[in-house]
């Protein structure tokens, strides 16, 4: 096993040497034949699809939402909430927590 790992390692080790432009050891590996280079293929040309804009159906021009949380987990400690509410352009909201030492942050 050893053997064959080191015999993999010196084919490894040539072929890097090789990839990045040292000359490889002579009797490193027997000659190569030399094989013509790859047919080229024509390519295809891709046509793209016209691009068409969609104009949204559901365009609110006023919009209004509200939207809040609170967690109050005793397990872990965790305690926070959030509030946050939307009235055309106009967003207003808050987001507190429980710091460790007990003080409220907001």
């Amino acid at each position: 096993m050893a053997f064959k790992f080191a015999v993999f390692a010196a084919i490894v080790a040539v072929a890097n040497a090789v990839a990045i432009g040292y000359p490889a050891p002579l009797g490193a590996y027997p000659a190569v034949a030399k094989v013509a280079a790859p047919l080229a293929y024509p390519t295809i040309a891709k046509v793209a699809a016209p691009v068409v804009a969609k104009v949204a159906d559901d365009y609110d021009p006023n919009p209004q939402y509200s939207y809040s949380y609170h967690i109050a987990d005793a397990l872990t400690g965790d305690n926070k909430e959030q509030q946050e509410s939307r009235s055309g352009d106009v967003v207003t909201g808050s987001y507190s927590l429980v710091e460790p030492d007990g003080t409220r942050r907001v």
